[in-house]
């Protein structure tokens, strides 16, 4: 029993060890809502090392010190008076520990939930999922993107999510935890990208034949090549009508799309104001 305990102990130390090398998004945060987030991983994994190395050390002192031997008396029996002092001790140990835990979890989770950077300016940018694309808007930009959104580095991101369909849920594992979607109702993200890069994002509620397939790629750039790329695809992408954009609602996959502009009835849409937004009519009017 011993040795099989040792041998899970070891196999679970060198799974954490692999992982460390492995290509893991969230092991690797690119910005400073996955750092803390990543450091809230690191300490809770610390605590259940503790108590798996507590576990397995008082388990193999029992079974060796109690264990069956000749000089043990075939009449024996064990004391079953309570030890007050040791009960005090295994019920005082949990508390302490999930006071360890949930103490930071609820900082950090208030953390993520407001501006990381609160002395740059935030830019917003709204986010629709639809089975099974993605639609992102940007309001002070006036354009819309489809399966991709580009973001300006070292700035936080301010999403504002809601759904055209299924409640889904967006995670771009590199910068930051996930945030529902849902229809008729707004959610709000707060993330940020240290430095440019590309960075996978995903869907990570199931819903339906083509989840799998329902990515999208975060393109974080230097304030300069943002501008430049908003003002291109101003100047050179179609616009986007209100015909195209109930087609891109319906379940379907498409690739990536960039339009120059948007229908005016959507202006206000993350005020979830529009006509059909109540009753859950989101998907039959192309509304949201």
């Amino acid at each position: 029993m011993v040795k099989k305990a040792l041998k899970s102990l070891m196999l679970f130390g060198l799974s954490i060890f692999a992982l460390t090398g492995c290509d893991v998004p969230v092991l690797q945060p690119q910005g400073p809502v996955a750092e803390k987030q990543f450091h809230m991983i690191i300490w809770s994994s610390i605590l259940m090392l503790f108590v798996l190395l507590t576990v397995f050390t008082l388990f193999g002192f029992v079974v060796f010190k109690y264990r069956a031997n000749r000089a043990n008396d075939d009449d024996y029996e064990p004391d079953l008076e309570g030890n007050t002092k040791l009960e005090i001790l295994w019920t005082t140990i949990p508390i302490i520990i999930i006071l360890l835990l949930a103490i930071p979890t609820v900082i950090t989770i208030h953390d993520s939930m407001k501006n990381p950077s609160p002395d740059k300016k935030p830019i917003t940018i709204e986010v629709t999922s639809a089975e099974w694309k993605w639609l992102f808007r940007y309001p002070e930009q006036g354009i819309e993107t489809v399966n991709v959104v580009h973001i300006p580095a070292d700035r936080p991101v301010h999403f504002v999510l809601t759904s055209a369909g299924a409640m889904n849920s967006f995670w771009v594992p590199s910068l930051g935890g996930q945030m529902y979607t849902m229809p008729d109702m707004k959610t709000e993200l707060w993330l940020e990208a240290d430095k440019p890069g590309r960075y996978d994002g995903r869907a990570a509620n199931f819903n339906g034949e083509n989840f799998a397939h329902m990515t999208f790629t975060v393109v974080a750039q230097k304030q300069a090549d943002f501008d430049k790329w908003a003002d291109k695809v101003k100047a050179e992408a179609p616009a986007l009508t209100m015909k195209e954009y109930k087609k891109l609602l319906k379940p379907g996959l498409v690739g990536k799309k960039v339009y120059s502009s948007y229908p005016a009835e959507l202006e206000h849409a993350s005020d979830m104001d529009m006509p059909g937004m109540k009753g859950g009519e989101a998907s039959e009017h192309g509304k949201h």
